[in-house]
Formats: structure tokens, sequence, C-alpha cells
């Protein structure tokens, strides 16, 4: 088993907080110093509360699935005894409401564009390359993962 840390920070400032008149921008802090500037899509939160040239939570979740699969299939590629010059992956997440009524991640396309060194897998090695990295994909397998909250509230001076 292992463990993995981010920080998620957001800091209102000066901005009114009544009324939704609020930066939504906010940053992501990883491990070795690594830090991502965030804020609610513009799909979802119009400019200027939302930060267009951040990422948004819907954009990370698309690219984390992508990285994923891409990983695990580098892997296998190598393993196969292929020689991977560059992947590349426009992919697509898509919000819609769910059966429930729910805004949820309804689906993510993935559209990998892979180029091989000397010589490449047949068209069905190639799609069980996918498919195996689809299957062991971490991230494509915890969709439906538990999430628990356990929120602390304090209080700061007037």
């Amino acid at each position: 088993m292992s463990t993995y840390h981010a920080t998620v920070r957001w800091r209102r400032g000066s901005d009114a907080f009544a009324g939704y008149k609020y930066s939504r921008g906010h940053e992501w802090a990883f491990d070795e110093g690594i830090v991502v500037p965030a804020s609610a899509s513009p799909h979802v939160v119009r400019a200027p509360w939302s930060v267009t040239a951040a990422v948004d939570p819907e954009e990370a979740f698309s690219a984390a699935l992508a990285s994923c699969h891409m990983l695990f299939f580098l892997a296998y590629a190598a393993k196969a005894g292929y020689i991977v010059d560059s992947y590349e992956d426009p992919v697509e997440g898509t919000l819609a409401k769910n059966l429930e009524g729910k805004e949820v991640m309804t689906r993510v396309v993935l559209r990998p564009r892979v180029t091989f060194q000397g010589r490449a897998p047949g068209e069905a090695e190639f799609q069980e390359l996918h498919h195996r990295a689809h299957e062991d994909c971490y991230i494509a397998n915890s969709v439906r993962s538990e999430v628990v909250v356990e929120p602390v509230a304090e209080v700061s001076p007037a």
C-alpha cells in the first residue's frame, strides 16, 4: 500500500465573500515543492471569479486518467520489446448530469497517438496493449472509490 499527499490552498484575501464575489483561484502543492495554479472551471464559475489560466479539477481528473493509462501503456510496450518515441493524448472529459441529476464526469475519452521507433505492433496487439493499460490503470479503477471527509473548523480573529 502507498499513500499520496497533496495540499490544496485557498485564501480569500480582500475579496468580499457574500454574494459569491470571491476568486476561485487556489493552488495545489505537491511533494518536492511543485505548486500548480488551480481554479474552478470557467464553464462552472465565470471570470473574473475563476482563473482561466489555471488547471480546474475536471481537467485534472481527465489528465490523471490519461497519464495513468499512458504510464501503463509505456511499461507494457517496453516489456513487449517496442520502442516508443512519443505519446500524446488530447484527452477529453465531459461533465454532465447523471441519472440522479447530479453533475459528474460522465465520460473521459482518451485519444493517444503513439509513435514507435523501428517497428510497431500490429493493430490487434496495439489495441490489446491499450486494453491492458486501461484494465490496470489505478485511476481508472478508482473512479468509484470511497471519499472520506474529515473537516476541522477554526475561527480567525476579526
